[in-house]
């Protein structure tokens, strides 16, 4: 029997590039840059370093197995000043979102009473956060919050799925089309955190904004749009650490094809922050709005963004065979392809990238949950609805480079960020 292939719920995140994260309302922007922390350029050379974490690409967590090229971290939250405190494992990495969001499931019954409940006007704060494959919703909650050596006290995050309140979706958040993510076996993961370019996940939109399309205040399973302080929203948080906060640095080791059962590498937290996070000779990609252009086949798809979120290339080309059945969507060439795309920054710079394209139909008979030559056409999918003229690089472009991405408004190893780097 076939192991499947599964598109977990936060392939090509809308809010990955500065759209509208939720909600039909839209103008929304991921690219707060609200100075709550600056960055630094102090290096820790007399002591050990712990701005890291692992990176684990596996099958995920027990009910979702089958994903692959899933990046996953583990993460500890705690009641805000208090000893009870949980670790939570396959937390998806994703440098196309904002914002640490964990499933309800997840989190122990201590956990779930312990976590106090964000309030606006006496009111609990539920969010809605929408993919294009779906949604999620649930309450706003705040927690001491601790990943690697980094640690962040007093965090606001999103429990998906919560009950009581918050046990009914506002219609806004449902017709946005897509299922809701709201299990783990939905998920595919215990939940994500979003370390992409924002410094949080709407910012002055939502603050200024009643009906902004991500909050919401909720009674008796009755929820209402509201604005919310950016102090009070979903952040990054990385951009809440003391010190390696105005990005992060990806390093997954080169995967031979068709692939290999398990790979683990490193997230580390800041650029040009301490000696394990500097920038060599990898070239710059500044962008104002998480988009960058890719020239393909002498196609500019301007439209594009490199995200760690998604675990294929995404792209269009009527030129390679699809998939059929179960696969549809997918790519299926007879011999595996050798491509490749140049990506355009604001700023001109340029980087051309090879890739290698693996008939999809092939690589689910092996016994591999990292897959260096998936791929895929985004619009092939029925439960999806990518950005037009984009191409996603997603978690296979990661395979054997370093690639940083650097938080909006912070100055991250000389250069100002909003950029993607490798």
């Amino acid at each position: 029997m076939k192991r499947a292939i599964f598109l977990v719920g936060c392939l090509l995140l809308l809010a990955a590039c500065g759209g509208g994260g939720g909600g039909s309302s839209g103008g929304g922007s991921s690219f707060s840059s609200s100075s709550s922390a600056s960055s630094s350029s102090s290096s820790s050379s007399s002591m050990t370093l712990a701005n890291f974490t692992t990176i684990s690409v596996d099958p995920g967590p027990a009910g979702a197995d089958g994903n692959v090229n899933i990046g996953f971290v583990t993460v500890k939250i705690c009641a805000p000043g208090a000893t009870t405190c949980q670790t939570i494992d396959h937390i998806i990495m994703d440098t196309g979102s904002v914002g640490l969001r964990i499933e309800n499931e997840a989190l122990s019954t201590a956990m779930r009473a312990a976590l106090p409940h964000t309030t606006t006007g006496g009111k609990g704060v539920g969010e809605c956060y929408q993919y294009v494959d779906g949604y999620v919703f649930g309450s706003v909650r705040k927690a001491d919050f601790t990943i690697g050596g980094e640690s962040v006290s007093d965090m606001p995050l999103l429990v998906i799925g919560d009950d009581g309140d918050y046990a009914s979706v506002p219609a806004d958040c449902s017709s946005g089309g897509g299922d809701s993510h709201d299990t783990i076996a939905d998920f595919g993961a215990n939940g994500i955190i979003g370390i992409g370019m924002g410094v949080s996940d709407c910012g002055s939109y939502c603050a200024g904004t009643a009906n902004n399309g991500y909050y919401y205040t909720c009674v008796a399973a009755a929820c209402t749009a509201t604005a919310l302080a950016t102090s009070a929203q979903v952040p990054n948080p990385v951009a809440r650490m003391a010190v390696n906060n105005n990005g992060t640095v990806i390093d997954l080791p080169a995967v031979a094809h068709p692939g290999v059962v398990g790979l683990t590498g490193k997230l580390y937290f800041g650029i040009g922050t301490q000696t394990n996070n500097q920038l060599g000779g990898q070239t710059i990609l500044t962008t104002g709005t998480g988009l960058i252009t890719a020239t393909y086949k002498g196609v500019s798809l301007t439209q594009s963004f490199i995200d760690s979120g998604t675990n294929f290339y995404g792209f269009s080309d009527s030129a390679i065979t699809g998939c059929t059945g179960d696969l549809e969507g997918f790519y299926c060439p007879t011999s595996s392809l050798d491509l490749s795309a140049t990506l355009t920054g604001g700023n001109g710079n340029t980087a051309n990238v090879a890739f290698t394209i693996d008939n999809t139909d092939q690589l689910v008979d092996t016994p591999y949950y990292v897959l260096p030559g998936l791929g895929g056409d985004p619009n092939g999918f029925d439960n999806l609805q990518p950005y037009s003229n984009s191409f996603d690089f997603g978690l296979p472009f990661f395979y054997g480079r370093k690639v940083y991405t650097a938080i909006s408004g912070r100055n991250a190893g000389g250069t100002m960020g909003p950029y993607v780097a490798f």
